[in-house]
C-alpha cells in the first residue's frame, strides 16, 4: 500500500513546538498509532522510522514525534523528565485527536514505551505497544547518577549517551524517582503487547517479564489481556537484524486489527 509522509508542529507541554512526522497511507485508513522514542533518542532512530513506515504501508497512520529538546523538537532537554515526556505525550494525542482523529493505539520505544504505557489510561486508546521498555523508572535515575555522581552531589553534571554529551540536571532524577510505573502498569486496563529481546544490553528482559505480571505474586489488573513477543537475538535498538523492524510492524497490525475487532479498550 502506498504512504506519504508529512512534517507537523504541535505546541508541547510548555508551549515550545514540537516536530512531529506523519506517516499516513492510502485508503482504507485502518487508525492511528502515536509512537514516542527513547530517552536522549528522537523520532529519526532508524528502528522508529522502518516500524512507522511498514505500519503505514499495512494502513495505520502512525505520528512520531520528538520529546521537548531532542531532534527538531525547541526547548532545553536538561529541563525535562518524566513528567514532561508524559504532557508531550498528551499534547501529540491533542494534535492528533484536533486535525485528524484520536489516536487508536500508543507505541513506544524503551523510555518512550514507559510514557505510553503510564498514560495508557489517561487516554481514550484501545491499547499500548511497547519495544525495549523499562517496568520502572528509577533505575534511569540510579544509572545516570552512577555516570555522574555529581548530578546529585551539586545539582548539574553531564553524560556521554551515544557518543553526545547531555547536561543533566538534579530535578530530572528526583522526577525520575518520584514515579511509579510499576503500579501504573499493574493497574493498567488496556491491553498491552509487549516486544522484548532476552539480550537486550541496555534494558534487562525482565522488565518486559514484569510489565506483562509474569512471575508476579501479584499478576496485573488485566494479566489476560497483556502478550509478550521476544526478539531473539536483537539488540536494544533493533540494529543487529534487518527482520526485526518488518517483524515488529507485522505482528503490531495483526494485533491492533484483532484488538480493534474485539471492540477492547
Amino acid at each position: 500500500m502506498a504512504r506519504s509522509t508529512h512534517r507537523v508542529q504541535f505546541a508541547g507541554h510548555d508551549g515550545n513546538l514540537l516536530a512531529g512526522i506523519l506517516e499516513l497511507p492510502s485508503d482504507p485508513l485502518q487508525g492511528f498509532l502515536l509512537f514516542s522514542h527513547c530517552f536522549t533518542c528522537n523520532k529519526d532512530l532508524k528502528a522508529i522510522v522502518r516500524i512507522s513506515r511498514e505500519l503505514a504501508e499495512r494502513g495505520w497512520g502512525v505520528l512520531r514525534y520528538d520529546f521537548s529538546g531532542l531532534g527538531n523538537s525547541r526547548g532545553e532537554f536538561s529541563a525535562t523528565n518524566f513528567t514532561t515526556n508524559r504532557l508531550d505525550l498528551r499534547a501529540a494525542a491533542l494534535f492528533l485527536e484536533k486535525e485528524y482523529q484520536p489516536a487508536d493505539f500508543l507505541i513506544g520505544h524503551s523510555f518512550g514505551g514507559a510514557a505510553s504505557m503510564s498514560m495508557a489510561d489517561e487516554l481514550p486508546v484501545r491499547g499500548v505497544i511497547v519495544i525495549a521498555a523499562p517496568s520502572d523508572t528509577h533505575h534511569l535515575a540510579e544509572l545516570l547518577e552512577s555516570m555522574d555522581p555529581s548530578i546529585m552531589a551539586i545539582g548539574q553534571g553531564s553524560v556521554s549517551i551515544g557518543n553526545r554529551t547531555y547536561s543533566i540536571l538534579r530535578q530530572t532524577l528526583d522526577d525520575f524517582r518520584s514515579h511509579d510505573l510499576r503500579g501504573a502498569v499493574q493497574r493498567m486496563t488496556k491491553p498491552l503487547l509487549v516486544f522484548h529481546s532476552p539480550t537486550d544490553e541496555t534494558v534487562g528482559f525482565y522488565h518486559a517479564l514484569i510489565n506483562c505480571g509474569f512471575g508476579s505474586k501479584v499478576p496485573p489488573t488485566a494479566s489476560s489481556n497483556r502478550s509478550l513477543i521476544s526478539l531473539p537475538n536483537s539488540n536494544h535498538l533493533l540494529t543487529s537484524s534487518d527482520a526485526d523492524c518488518g517483524f515488529v510492524a507485522e505482528i503490531a497490525d495483526c494485533w491492533c486489527r484483532r484488538v480493534a475487532k474485539s471492540g477492547a479498550s
